[in-house]
């Protein structure tokens, strides 16, 4: 059976091609009358409109894309959540692009979306610097830094959380509770927030006393729950005298890794090592011990960068950037408990 077309639909309601676009595109443009007409037809006819064609006609396409640095991972779910929140009331598709930390796989979306003109970007970046971040823009595309907000970003929407704040927040909880032997777990090292959470973790352990021992860092190569386990087996070999008690992970996902693979081990968490994570993904509080976790406000993050990225799309240079940064909340469980023993002394 042929498709039924927009031609088919103006001869049945008996109006012009460019009338049933207007019912289409700009029906308060239309009498109710024809309105009625145009709109019994389609129905009628069973028309279905080509959104491409429409989008190519109206040189604004409805489609948001978010490109993150790993979709296995909640915290980014939980992002996209608030965006696909503001996209639907905008009446926007929504089509999520994984980088999977890979610079060049991040290279290659960032292309794609500069080709097909999407009707704005949302992006947690690898490297804020690149290039084709700001060809993305010069082609006519809003962009939306999510997730951080780097140093010279006038020209940008920013939406983030202090990350620096938040490593300091972590550590701080630690040295509070006794600890003195430190560790961080974390890596790529060039991924911002890593960089931006370890150096807030110094900052406070620079800061605390009697000062603690320096603080370890154990580099994983990625943020994932195995990276974690094996940051545990890193840990497990060092002498138990030099072995950390206390360990702030760069995220939830390393910290889980690192309680399973330690738990495995007979090592008690928290009596033996205590452990603090980052995001306060919803599998924090349902862990084995319930992870102390510094919290981002995941589905607020999403919909405040939608909304930027829309207002940009629809009012252009109209449009004033704004640097939105959240502050970030420890939320202390029963990783980091003191241990009773400890209490009674």
């Amino acid at each position: 059976m042929a498709s039924v077309s927009i031609k088919d639909v103006a001869t049945l309601a008996g109006v012009s091609v460019g009338t049933v676009s207007n019912v289409l595109n700009r029906p308060a443009t239309v009498r109710a009358t024809t309105r009625a007409k145009v709109e019994t037809a389609i129905a009628k006819l069973g028309f279905v409109p080509n959104a491409s064609a429409r989008q190519l006609a109206a040189g604004r396409s409805r489609t948001l894309a978010y490109l993150v640095l790993d979709a296995g991972n909640p915290f980014f779910t939980d992002v996209a959540r608030g965006i696909e929140e503001v996209a639907k009331a905008e009446g926007l598709t929504l089509f999520i692009c994984n980088s999977d930390l890979d610079a060049q796989r991040e290279d290659q979306y960032l292309e794609q979306l500069t080709e097909l003109r999407a009707r704005g970007v949302l992006i947690t970046a690898m490297d804020y610097a690149n290039p084709r971040l700001q060809r993305l823009r010069e082609a006519g595309v809003p962009v939306v830094l999510v997730d951080r907000a780097p140093e010279n970003n006038d020209d940008w929407c920013t939406v983030g959380v202090d990350d620096v704040a938040g490593g300091g927040l972590a550590v701080t909880h630690l040295t509070d509770a006794g600890h003195r032997q430190l560790a961080f777990v974390g890596g790529p090292a060039d991924i911002p927030q890593v960089h931006d959470r370890h150096a807030g973790a110094l900052q406070a352990l620079n800061t605390a006393g009697p000062a603690p021992e320096k603080l370890v860092w154990i580099q994983t190569d990625a943020l994932t729950i195995a990276e974690g386990r094996r940051a545990g087996e890193r840990l497990l070999g060092l002498p138990r005298r030099n072995r950390p008690t206390g360990v702030f992970c760069a995220n939830d996902l390393l910290a889980l890794g690192l309680l399973q693979h330690l738990t495995q081990h007979d090592v008690v968490v928290p009596d033996d090592v205590a452990i603090v994570g980052y995001d306060d993904i919803e599998f924090a509080s349902a862990a084995a011990v319930p992870l102390t976790s510094v919290a981002q406000p995941r589905h607020l993050l999403g919909r405040t960068a939608a909304r930027l990225l829309a207002d940009e799309a629809e009012r252009g240079s109209e449009h004033e950037h704004q640097h939105v940064v959240f502050p970030p909340e420890l939320i202390a469980r029963a990783s980091t408990a003191v241990p009773a023993a400890a209490r009674r002394a």
